[in-house]
């Protein structure tokens, strides 16, 4: 199975600052440090000792003096900590883990001299250890097809009834509309666009779905696919109107949509996600009845909330037949059971021991990514993980990763967080380009 890394391995080195008024700048600290694993791959074996790497400088120069720095198991408290001395800017410091995942450093200040308060500096550096051997931290419920099918039977009971309303294309060469399709419970809201004049049975389908958040969904970013030659749609994820002002997003999110992933969760069939996931079935609904549609290729595309979709998609609906996921959401959320870290959308309610309450513990594996992934039976997909994401840890996304039964490719995005660099971005793209044939 290939695991692309980037031929480099940059540093991830920022510089924390004091919180300033409005009208003040934030002064840029002269002081900058970076960490990154030793090996160029940054990936070990079980019990393997991991090297990490440190630099400080001091207005460009290397810095004397030492670093206070920690190693956590993705998130999760390690016995990995201490002070290193600088030499001529740089240190080493080392972990290990005695179980597939992933290591992170951080450093955490540094002080010019050890009897002067530190200087607060941070970086981050991460490295896999055996990451194609993370399993799912809880198995498939045993009713979990029979659940999504009863949910699916549901939704072919609503009418496919789409609304398009001509829109002004943000490209000349593009056709596009607003598109509204009843679902259960909330509707699909999105953008339709497709290149002018496109013949019937011409062009692949690509969906795009959105990271979290509120707000309409993107016609630039249909436009833009549909420049490409597919018939593209981009929905956002609740259902919203599109092309409102800003102030109308800001209510829904601080109104009925505040903290939405958290909804319903205590029961599979009211859990928000829930309701989203239909609604990508019922936006394939729509494209696939296009006449525009080739009948070959059904592509979803995300990152984030939206990579936690675009697999959902593909486990949920056989028609799609190719899937790019970008630092996804919504991995292993019962990493809890085996200490291993949640990532968004923190979903298992946790007690005043930190212990998972069981009514959302139980309805989480319902709405599991790792759990469609196994499900899909696409032609293929692709992924990308930041080996330094907090908001999306990589042991989940690598959860995920190996539980899907399809071709599938993964771009190691080594020194990035919850963030799609250039090269994760045109990985992705690449990835589409290809199953298409374009």
């Amino acid at each position: 199975m290939p695991r692309l890394v980037p031929l480099l391995l940059a540093a991830f080195a920022f510089a924390t600052a004091s919180a300033q008024s409005p009208k003040q700048t934030a002064p840029v600290s002269p002081i900058k440090a970076s960490a990154r694993a030793e090996r160029a791959d940054a990936t070990y074996k079980v019990g393997e000792k991991v090297t990490f790497n440190l630099s400080v400088t001091d207005k460009g120069k290397p810095a004397g003096g030492s670093v206070d720095w920690i190693i956590v198991k993705d998130g999760l408290p390690t016995a990995f900590k201490g002070r290193a001395q600088l030499v001529d800017g740089k240190a080493s410091v080392q972990g290990s883990l005695d179980e597939p995942g992933f290591l992170q450093v951080r450093i955490l200040g540094y002080r010019e001299r050890d009897d002067l308060k530190p200087v607060s500096v941070s970086a981050m550096g991460g490295a896999a250890v055996d990451p194609l051997k993370i399993p799912v931290s809880s198995p498939v419920p045993a009713d979990f097809d029979a659940f999504w099918t009863s949910r699916k039977a549901e939704l072919a009971k609503v009418p496919v009834a789409p609304v398009l309303t001509p829109v002004k294309s943000t490209l000349p060469d593009v056709e596009a509309f607003d598109l509204q399709a009843p679902c259960v419970g909330a509707p699909v809201s999105g953008y339709l666009a497709r290149p002018k004049g496109a013949a019937d049975k011409s062009l692949p389908i690509i969906l795009t779905v959105h990271g979290a958040g509120v707000r309409g969904s993107s016609l630039g970013g249909a436009v833009n696919w549909a420049s490409k030659g597919f018939l593209a749609m981009d929905i956002n994820a609740h259902g919203l109107p599109n092309g409102r002002p800003e102030a109308f997003y800001v209510e829904q999110n601080t109104g009925a949509l505040a903290s939405y992933r958290y909804q319903g969760r205590e029961s599979r069939e009211k859990s928000y996600f829930t309701g989203m996931f239909l609604r990508l079935v019922r936006a394939i609904d729509v494209l696939v009845a296009r006449p525009e549609w080739n009948g070959r290729q059904v592509v979803v595309y995300g990152s984030s909330q939206g990579g936690y979709q675009a697999i959902v998609a593909s486990g949920l609906d056989a028609r799609v037949t190719f899937y790019a996921a970008g630092v996804s959401a919504g991995c292993d959320h019962t990493g809890m059971l085996v200490n291993r870290i949640a990532g968004w959308p923190k979903f298992v309610a946790l007690d005043s021991a930190g212990k998972p309450e069981p009514a959302s513990l139980e309805t989480s594996r319902y709405i599991d990514a790792v759990n469609f992934a196994s499900r899909s039976k696409a032609a293929g997909c692709a992924l990308t993980v930041g080996f330094i994401d907090t908001t999306c840890p990589p042991t989940s996304v690598y959860a995920a990763f190996n539980n899907i039964n399809v071709p599938k490719t993964i771009y190691d995005d080594i020194p990035s967080g919850h963030s799609q660099s250039r090269e994760a971005s045109a990985f992705m793209q690449a990835a589409v380009m290809k199953h298409v044939g374009k």
